[in-house]
């Protein structure tokens, strides 16, 4: 989440140099959402830990506890458009007393609804198959956005393709497991197939 937070500063910082920009910043129950208007473009940040969870297409895993980070949130929703450029990421993380094993059978049964699913161990591929229907695999370089600072990622799940993808990470801790939910909608050519982030 942190790398989320600086691709926010610098969108801000930058935003707020240029002429013509606006910035609302919205407190309601405790969630800071923030809206930056320019001429250019705009970026909008959400911080609805139920809402982020909601639009993620992914369900939390039954029991587990969020993870707050930034002050009293656990998930972020960033979604920046600059002209042709759009990237849209939420995120969230979890704790669960569960192994990894159990984390890793439910969120595998999770991600079916969007194809193959592929494991991946250090940007490596784990078993079959190696990469989705749709060319994801595991060394598509997504490294500029962080599930999570205290997670060394060593086991991801994957499904969709490379420019909208929904994303495990599962770290053991303890007796329990770390898991670190993303959808992730990257900018780049559409695929054609009118997939979309949930």
């Amino acid at each position: 989440m942190r790398v989320i937070q600086m691709t926010a500063s610098m969108v801000l910082v930058g935003a707020v140099m240029m002429s013509g920009c606006r910035v609302e910043s919205d407190k309601k129950g405790g969630d800071d959402n923030v809206k930056i208007a320019t001429p250019f473009g705009g970026m909008q940040v959400k911080t609805n830990d139920a809402a982020v969870l909601e639009g993620m297409g992914l369900p939390g895993y039954p029991g587990a506890e969020l993870v707050k980070k930034d002050k009293d949130h656990g998930s972020a929703d960033v979604n920046m458009s600059f002209g042709s450029f759009h990237l849209r990421v939420k995120a969230a993380s979890y704790r669960t007393p569960d192994s990894p094993d159990k984390v890793e059978a439910f969120y595998r049964k999770a991600l079916g609804r969007y194809g193959d699913v592929i494991k991946c161990s250090d940007d490596r591929p784990v078993g079959e198959p190696v990469r989705t229907q749709e060319g994801l695999t595991c060394n598509d370089d997504n490294k500029h956005v962080a599930i999570d600072d205290d997670m060394s990622r060593k086991l991801e799940l994957k499904a969709g393709s490379r420019q909208h993808q929904h994303i495990v990470a599962i770290n053991p801790e303890g007796t329990g497991t770390k898991l670190g939910l993303v959808a992730l909608d990257l900018p780049g050519h559409s695929s054609g197939n009118g997939e979309s982030m949930q």
